[in-house]
């Protein structure tokens, strides 16, 4: 297995995974046979691009996310888009009332270090 090939197989695995899609799921909403895609996202088998853009659209990325090289920074932030993502398609009450809880803890936490720089 390439080089490149491992790193996209490993970046498709990762994004189906966070996810929470199973791999028969995917296969169903690319509409290939679910072992045709496991070939796939073990690197047995190198994606065409068109196979790359139907798991980006499945994913709801861009075909940048398959080639990118696992940095910690990535990792980190991954998710956290993934939960802003989620946060947009709430009610509007409800993220009302998480952005309420966001900057609640946010003005905790400068009115914390606010207290230990004069404390210093």
């Amino acid at each position: 297995m390439s080089s490149t090939n491992a790193i996209i197989a490993e970046n498709i695995k990762r994004l189906r995974k966070l996810k929470n899609l199973s791999q028969k799921q995917v296969s169903l909403e690319m509409g290939i046979p679910q072992g045709q895609y496991s070939l796939v996202e073990n690197g047995k088998v190198m994606p065409t691009i068109p196979s790359l853009e139907k798991i980006a659209t499945v994913f709801e990325v861009s075909l940048v996310e398959f080639f990118k090289t696992n940095s910690e920074e990535e990792n980190v932030n991954l998710p956290l888009l993934e939960k802003i993502k989620i946060i947009d398609s709430l009610d509007e009450d409800e993220k009302q009332a998480l952005l309420k809880l966001i900057d609640m803890a946010i003005s905790k936490k400068k009115l914390k270090d606010n207290l230990s720089n004069l404390i210093s």
